[in-house]
């Protein structure tokens, strides 16, 4: 039997069920589908089609050594598959369930139906804690713990479909990606998320706990092997084993705690997928309905063009902004916050802004993205509403100023003690409006209009009953209470007991 096995983001042949089980009926044909409508979406870029392509490239080199070179076509992916099946001869397809955003949604429906009308088997099997088509949240916990804790699929033995032209990797500009200029994004590829998860495991980690909320130190304490987890180069289970055994070997000094701390956060990453996974339609409605009319569909356009090309007249939120386009990452308090600074204090709707931080961030993940730009912006029903002060935030994370004045040396002249509030030095007349903008908002005046309003919405009628029903079909139910901190609670006698919502989580958990 010739057998094709369908890469998606599950770039290595370490701990790859999907090849495995493929290698064990017969001849395989590896295969990966570059989709130019996928790569043209809003939520989508050139920076990390750029880390695909080198992941994609270690993927070409891996398979390669295992005598079946990965083939690569451009194209609709029914079409392709339909070529490919015809002339090869192939019978049946294997891949690893998808949790991506809605489009790739709707793609695997139709490959779905393609496949049942044309009699090729598709085995799509999990490679996650991630459970699909879940009934209850029951018990959810301890299978993702058991799938964990699994022994990892052993590296096959593969027999290559023959005579197959293996094709190129296309450049950006080859799709006809938007520019989209990056100047320190990480590179990709197995080999590059397994030295950044063995240094984070061995030298930087442990100061990990304290050092994550500031963009100066997170940048070399946090793992930074998101993007190596998003696109598969290196999978969920091999890096949670890893923390596990590292932590068997009771590393003295912050070790302990820093390594517990990351590993909650890969059990996290799950649970946020799955909640995605569950509700694909969270991606472009809000968890609670009132919430639809809590901002206008329509942004303001000065506004959102100032977040996004981090010139807002807020230092410390421009500084971030800048940072995240020229580096593709940006640590976790920060994610919140520039997503916080959009909602509440420009007032801007969630599906604005969250594209725009998808395309910037290289390690986007649909699953994680999504249930967190909601939560951040209010629209969840049950999560507490969370105003980032943006000047005191950058009074903490940055207190010596060092990271806002390399990001916005415009503001160079400005005294230390101004540098966050740039508008209260006795010379911003002479800078602000010419070489940086004035501030789009009045921080202290805005905050206090959209608590006013967020809040005036959460007191309306009938608000925390349909809160109430959001808890019980999205929250960890039973035996999944350890997630509780990093996103919804099921305990329906809670919610009534303490109708006020629970706390929100941070985006995109930093890891």
């Amino acid at each position: 039997m010739n057998v094709l096995v369908w890469f998606k983001r599950d770039l290595r042949v370490a701990d790859h069920p999907a090849l495995a089980h493929a290698a064990a009926l017969g001849a395989v044909l590896p295969l990966y589908i570059v989709e130019p409508e996928y790569w043209a979406l809003p939520d989508t870029s050139a920076r990390q089609w750029e880390f695909a392509a080198d992941c994609l490239a270690d993927l070409r080199r891996q398979l390669g050594g295992l005598g079946a070179p990965l083939v690569l076509r451009v194209g609709d992916a029914v079409q392709v598959l339909e070529k490919l099946c015809r002339a090869q001869k192939i019978t049946r397809i294997v891949s690893h369930e998808e949790t991506g955003n809605l489009w790739t949604y709707a793609r695997d429906r139709r490959v779905a139906a393609w496949a049942r009308a044309a009699g090729i088997g598709w085995d799509e099997l999990p490679q996650s804690g991630v459970v699909r088509r879940l009934a209850s949240r029951n018990g959810w916990a301890a299978g993702r713990a058991a799938f964990t804790t699994a022994a990892q699929s052993d590296l096959p033995a593969l027999r290559a479909v023959a005579g197959v032209e293996p094709g190129s990797i296309p450049s950006a500009r080859a799709l006809r990606l938007a520019d989209d200029p990056c100047p320190h994004r990480q590179a990709g590829g197995r080999d590059s998320g397994l030295l950044l998860l063995d240094s984070f495991l061995t030298i930087r980690g442990e100061p990990y706990r304290a050092a994550m909320s500031s963009p100066l130190t997170a940048e070399r304490a946090c793992s930074r092997i998101s993007a190596h987890l998003a696109l598969g180069a290196v999978s969920g289970r091999e890096v949670a084993q890893a923390t596990t055994a590292r932590l068997a070997e009771r590393p003295g000094g912050r070790w302990g705690g820093a390594l517990s701390s990351f590993h909650s956060r890969l059990a996290w990453r799950d649970h946020f997928m799955q909640k995605l996974e569950d509700q694909p339609g969270m991606e472009v409605r809000c968890l609670h309905s009132a919430a639809e009319t809590l901002r206008p569909r329509e942004p303001d356009a000065a506004r959102l063009h100032a977040w996004t090309m981090g010139e807002t007249g807020l230092p410390f939120v421009d500084a971030c902004m800048r940072y995240l386009t020229a580096t593709g990452w940006l640590n976790f308090r920060m994610r919140s916050m520039l997503m916080a600074v959009a909602s509440y204090h420009l007032w801007l709707d969630w599906r604005a802004t969250g594209p725009v931080l998808a395309r910037r961030f290289t390690d986007y993940e649909p699953g994680i993205h999504w249930p967190q730009v909601q939560m951040q912006s209010g629209t969840t029903g049950i999560n507490t509403i969370r105003i980032y002060n943006p000047v005191k935030q950058g009074l903490e994370q940055d207190p010596t100023g060092a990271f806002t004045r390399r990001w916005v040396p415009e503001l160079a002249p400005v005294p230390d003690m101004f540098l966050q509030e740039p508008w209260k030095w006795p010379g911003a007349q002479s800078l602000l409006g010419r070489r940086y903008p004035e501030p789009v908002v009045d921080v202290v005046a805005a905050a206090r209009v959209a608590r006013d309003l967020a809040w005036g919405l959460r007191r309306k009628p009938g608000f925390h009953d349909e809160a109430a029903e959001v808890v019980e079909r999205h929250a960890s139910r039973a035996g999944d209470t350890g997630f509780a901190q990093g996103g919804f609670e099921n305990d329906r006698a809670r919610m009534a007991r303490r109708p006020r919502p629970v706390a929100a989580g941070q985006l995109s958990f930093d890891l």
